[in-house]
């Protein structure tokens, strides 16, 4: 099996278990994973995640350039920036929780997580006496620009592995599918409590 193939498949598993937690409702999120040729494999744009098919992943480059006829994510961009600032990043994930989603338009330009034990599912944090900052930007429909603005600020330090739009769910990665996954799910849990701290 090719490593493009076996990468679209694993996604395809990824999007029917994020629809099943009502992380991707409709066609929102998406999905990418990088290849050993330093390709990008990410989900076509307008694709219903709960029902993705292989045919539904393409390649991109290092730049989001599709490298068939068919059109990837209009977000693929925001996935290549974290591959080219991570090196160790091999999946991204963008689910649209309605956790996150909230959790964005209440939260200021950046949201501290504190103290919470399963902060030691993000690596490099061992102990939960800790604060962890996760940025929060400004929804924007030009997403090069949008990039721009989320590369810069990871560029000055980013503890936990993920960040949220406003209004527009977050993005996580890892250095495998099983550790995007955690770090979807470790987010997920700890947006619920920054909610029910907030009394919503």
């Amino acid at each position: 099996m090719s490593d493009f193939l076996r990468r679209a498949e694993e996604l395809v598993e990824v999007g029917r278990y994020l629809y099943s937690q009502n992380m991707v409702p409709a066609t929102s999120g998406n999905l990418s994973a990088k290849l050993n040729d330093d390709s990008i494999a990410v989900t076509v744009s307008g694709r219903h995640k709960g029902k993705l098919t292989t045919e539904d992943i393409i390649r991109v480059d290092a730049y989001g350039h599709s490298m068939d006829w068919r059109r990837p994510s209009a977000e693929a961009l925001l996935h290549t920036h974290i591959y080219n600032l991570f090196p160790d990043a091999r999946v991204v994930l963008h689910p649209h929780s309605v956790n996150a989603t909230v959790l964005s338009m209440l939260a200021e330009s950046e949201l501290v997580l504190q103290d919470y034990e399963l902060l030691k599912a993000f690596p490099g944090v061992g102990t939960h006496d800790c604060a962890v900052t996760v940025p929060v930007f400004e929804n924007d429909q030009d997403i090069g620009r949008l990039a721009v603005r989320v590369d810069e600020r990871l560029r000055q330090g980013c503890a936990a592995p993920g960040y949220l739009i406003r209004g527009h769910g977050f993005y996580t990665w890892g250095d495998s599918t099983e550790d995007a996954l955690r770090h979807v799910e470790a987010f997920e849990f700890l947006f619920q409590c920054e909610l029910r701290m907030r009394g919503k």
